[in-house]
């Protein structure tokens, strides 16, 4: 087949534009990163803006609506030391006497125990999984059977069993993480090729050496793809652990100010879990193209 022949069968790869409107702002000399910031910051502003005149108007209620400038107040607030009432001199600490950061930490520390504890145990039982066929034929039924529950469904169970301390938070949060990451491990082993296991083996490798160095590397991006999932579903299954004596907690502290119709700081906390999560997957993002530099690229 001819150059010409190939070039006219090969998919014309087309860059998008920035729109005509945003052209005449000088958006076409951006880079094409620079271009996606400003972008997305321009967004951000008229989502504020029209967000700012729906509440200026008063055509929504505060008390379903607080204003951005409401929002920004009880934040701040949440952080600062600040008279207990108008008019009265005794201070208080932030809220609930913490900090908002503080609560964000307890949270994080919360879901770092209990997606860690799950990262310990699920990978080795993915492996023992998909490797040994009647562990497989024991267990399946039971992760499928954990990873169909609603973690409000079994929060109740927990704190009977372990109390209402932190113990009974980690492991619902273990139990949220535990399934897909699991899963995804069996997923990895099972799509390793066995022509790559059996060369290994014939150049006198052990069974031991060919999983530790075949089977895990190559399961390794599936294995941090099934981490990302399941630290996601725990920072959202946080709200639900921390519904009874969740304080220091962002998601007590979200579901406390609900209770008391303190709508500002409720939608500031979910700004910030919302912030919290997206840098924590960005974290594990970064790790992941530490740890499999090659995914994509063989």
């Amino acid at each position: 087949m001819s150059a010409t022949a190939a070039d006219a069968q090969a998919p014309a790869i087309v860059e998008q534009s920035p729109p005509s409107g945003l052209r005449h702002v000088g958006f076409d000399r951006l880079s094409p990163r620079a271009r996606q910031w400003a972008m997305r910051v321009i967004t951000l502003g008229l989502f504020l803006a029209v967000w700012t005149l729906i509440t200026s108007l008063g055509l929504i209620r505060p008390l379903y609506l607080p204003s951005p400038a409401a929002v920004w107040r009880a934040f701040v607030t949440a952080n600062t030391d600040h008279p207990l009432a108008a008019g009265v001199d005794r201070m208080v600490r932030g809220e609930q006497n913490y900090y908002l950061w503080e609560h964000l930490i307890a949270s994080l520390q919360r879901i770092g125990i209990g997606v860690g504890a799950a990262i310990v145990v699920g990978i080795p039982v993915g492996l023992l999984m998909s490797t040994v066929k009647w562990i497989a034929i024991v267990v399946e039924p039971y992760l499928h059977f954990l990873r169909s529950l609603p973690p409000l469904g079994y929060i109740g169970l927990l704190i009977v069993w372990f109390g209402i301390g932190d113990t009974s938070k980690i492991w619902l949060l273990f139990l949220a993480a535990f399934p897909p990451i699991a899963m995804a491990t069996i997923s990895g082993v099972r799509g390793v090729r066995e022509d790559q296991i059996n060369a290994v083996l014939s150049l006198g490798a052990s069974r031991r050496q060919s999983v530790t160095t075949v089977m895990v590397p190559a399961t390794l991006p599936e294995i941090m793809t099934g981490i990302r999932v399941a630290t996601g579903f725990a920072w959202t299954t946080v709200v639900a652990a921390e519904l009874n004596n969740g304080i220091p907690g962002i998601g007590g502290l979200a579901y406390l100010s609900g209770t008391e119709l303190r709508t500002p700081l409720v939608v500031a906390c979910i700004i910030v879990i919302g912030i919290a999560a997206v840098l924590l997957d960005g974290v594990l993002k970064l790790i992941e193209r530490l740890l499999v530099p090659w995914r994509g690229k063989a």
